[in-house]
């Protein structure tokens, strides 16, 4: 059996895992017309395409698969009524996610500093990468706190109320997008809820644009009694508002979850499912990416610098907010910035996580192996080509 397979151009690998088994065309996911369905066998989107019957109706598509956790963007009821079978990633950016919200907090101001001697951080959202996120502190040995209504609270540990959440030191945001009742996530945080943040708290937002309403935001940062704000993600996306970009501390395109790793697992995930539900020979297990290289610490940096000196070298924060304020704020044509937001999209640079490095060093100061572990690294003693690991 030969298949067509239509993918997302953003979709990374989907040739060395699936090309064995038929044609792979890509195509823009946010410009995805019907016609471009005609005698396609499986569809791979991101969140940019909304699949439902106006896409799919009268097409010959038999398999779905989303390269993303969320799944706001697909009408689940329709695939199943038309029998098209369905998957999606799960878990595969999780980890690129936490690293953008550790790398967040490392780059604004003091934020780092004051969660290792103490600092909350306010979860809302306790899916998969909540779980995550809250993982990641605990093995840091930094406090937390969740809010997630939808859960059962006796089986959510440190679960408090969303007030308690907003009196955070840091407020990180990972709910699904609903306008479901009776807690919809839709503007979750409002004009009131927005309110209740401290100035020197540190808000981040890397689920979907409408959880905070912009507008309020903004029109509280214009006021100069705001949090300290980052945001991964926007309403309207891709023409995002320019005014909050200029407020926020730190604004990127939509990127927090484009780890190469995280694209990658989740590009093998839908791989997998679609030869599984059309019963085909599996897809190759090994990854197209070579390993990550290793990294080499200093034993006289704080927990701090350690901490903020190992994100950084995998990701900096930094450069992808300088590239979305070109993008943005350097456009003088006004429409021309909304396809400015999708090239950054298309077009991002190869980004490793860190989780999983081997980090080399003397590692002497206390503490230093800990959160070398807590961070999901391997801490290594010797440097390359010397005897001993620890």
């Amino acid at each position: 059996m030969s298949l067509s397979i239509l993918a997302d151009e953003n979709i990374p690998a989907v040739e060395h895992y699936l090309g064995a088994l038929g044609c792979v065309q890509r195509v823009s996911g946010r410009t995805l017309a019907p016609a471009q369905l005609q005698g396609v066998d499986v569809l791979l989107v991101r969140s940019v395409t909304r699949v439902d019957e106006t896409l799919l109706a009268g097409s010959s598509v038999r398999f779905v698969g989303t390269a993303t956790s969320g799944l706001d963007h697909i009408d689940r009821d329709y695939l199943t009524r038309q029998g098209i079978a369905f998957a999606y990633a799960p878990g595969s950016n999780a980890n690129s996610v936490v690293e953008y919200v550790l790398s967040a907090i490392a780059a604004v101001g003091v934020t780092l500093e004051r969660l290792l001697t103490g600092g909350v951080v306010g979860i809302v959202g306790y899916g998969i990468i909540g779980k995550a996120v809250a993982a990641r502190l605990k093995a840091l040995g930094v406090d937390y706190r969740i809010y997630d209504p939808w859960l059962d609270q006796n089986s959510v540990s440190h679960a408090v109320s969303l007030n308690e959440i907003l009196e955070c030191d840091v407020v990180s945001l990972h709910p699904e997008l609903t306008m479901e009742k009776p807690w919809p996530s839709h503007h979750l945080l409002g004009s009131v809820e927005l309110k209740c943040l401290r100035p020197d708290a540190l808000l981040i937002n890397a689920s979907r644009g409408p959880v905070v309403d912009n507008a309020a935001l903004l029109s509280l940062l214009d006021r100069g009694v705001g949090p300290q704000t980052v945001l991964d993600v926007w309403e309207g996306e891709p023409d995002i508002s320019s005014p909050l970009l200029q407020r926020v501390a730190l604004g990127t395109a939509h990127i927090a979850g484009y780890s190469l790793d995280g694209k990658l697992l989740a590009t093998r995930m839908l791989s997998e499912a679609v030869t599984a539900r059309l019963q085909l020979p599996a897809p190759p297990r090994e990854s197209p990416a070579d390993d990550a290289p290793a990294l080499v610490v200093s034993d006289t940096l704080s927990k701090a610098e350690l901490v903020r000196y190992l994100l950084q070298s995998r990701y900096d924060i930094s450069q992808d907010d300088a590239l979305l304020r070109q993008a943005i704020l350097g456009n003088r044509e006004a429409s021309g910035r909304a396809p400015g937001f999708d090239q950054l999209r298309k077009a991002y640079r190869e980004r490793r996580e860190l989780a999983g490095s081997l980090v080399y060093g003397a590692l002497r100061v206390p503490g230093q192996v800990e959160l070398i572990r807590g961070l999901g690294c391997i801490p290594a003693r010797s440097l390359p080509g010397q005897a001993g690991v620890g």
